[in-house]
């Protein structure tokens, strides 16, 4: 796997001084639970990263739940946390995975070529009883030149364009009972954005909580054709980073993230929503 990283070589790999792992700890329903988890105990040479705080901006009328921060900002905070160019990064969470793939996309936003995702997160980490510290680490600042890859995400009226295309993919991340607008817990609005198909970001992960191998996310994503641009969308572009990473790792390579998802859809008054008919 090219963006996923296995513990063991994650672990090898610390040792080496151009390798910053990236805590991205967070829970929605306990905003201060990553940082106190990171003072319990962290992967050395970590710096925490907070979901609401670093990898998004605050909320405005339109740009969904958790809106892209701005990318110069981002780049000036890599910096600030030791990582240039050179540097190799590897993000991780819980083992969730959606919070480590947020940030992986981000840095590879703004041009980052060497960015990973842990697979497994931090307790697939501590069940190979890998050291872990509650030191927090010396960071020297370097200089990062952000290079945007603007073809990495797709704004809303791009989505509402292509929406009905037959030549063009329209993933809802969601589980589908949100897909379906049988149950909303989080937004006002239920259902789908129309033309959407629905594959769930956690079908993404195995038993263990690790990524699929290719094979079974090429046969996961098959109602998908390859070849088509290919937009995938949550509730508020956190989870889609995950079914965006399986997308990449199965072999897609038009593909685009929606940063605002449903949660920015429904923010335009005059976006239709689906629903699915039980």
């Amino acid at each position: 796997m090219k963006n996923i990283i296995d513990v063991n070589i994650a672990n090898k790999l610390r040792l080496n001084k151009n390798v910053v792992f990236l805590d991205c700890r967070f829970q929605l329903s306990d905003p201060e639970y990553g940082y106190n988890a990171y003072q319990k105990g962290h992967i050395p040479l970590s710096r925490y990263v907070d979901l609401n705080k670093d990898l998004s901006s605050s909320v405005q009328k339109h740009g969904g739940r958790h809106p892209f921060p701005d990318l110069n900002d981002f780049g000036h905070l890599l910096g600030e946390l030791g990582i240039d160019e050179d540097s190799i990064v590897i993000c991780y969470d819980d083992g969730t995975l959606d919070n480590a793939a947020r940030c992986w996309f981000l840095c590879n936003l703004v041009g980052h070529n060497f960015t990973f995702v842990l697979n497994g997160g931090y307790k697939k980490w501590v069940e190979n009883d890998f050291e872990v510290t509650t030191e927090t680490v010396e960071v020297f600042p370097k200089k990062f030149d952000v290079n945007n890859q603007k073809d990495m995400i797709s704004s809303m009226q791009e989505v509402k364009r292509n929406s009905k295309n037959e030549e063009f993919n329209l993933i809802d991340s969601r589980e589908s009972i949100r897909y379906n607008g049988e149950f909303e817990p989080i937004d006002r609005v239920a259902g789908h954005i129309p033309g959407a198909k629905n594959s769930f970001w956690k079908d993404v992960l195995n038993e263990s909580g690790e990524f699929r191998t290719k094979e079974e996310l090429l046969n996961l994503f098959k109602p998908f054709k390859a070849h088509n641009e290919t937009v995938v969308y949550c509730g508020s572009g956190v989870t889609g980073c995950v079914n965006y990473l399986g997308l990449i790792e199965a072999g897609y390579s038009n593909v685009k993230l929606y940063p605002g998802s449903f949660s920015d859809w429904i923010s335009y008054d005059e976006n239709f929503v689906e629903k699915k008919n039980l």
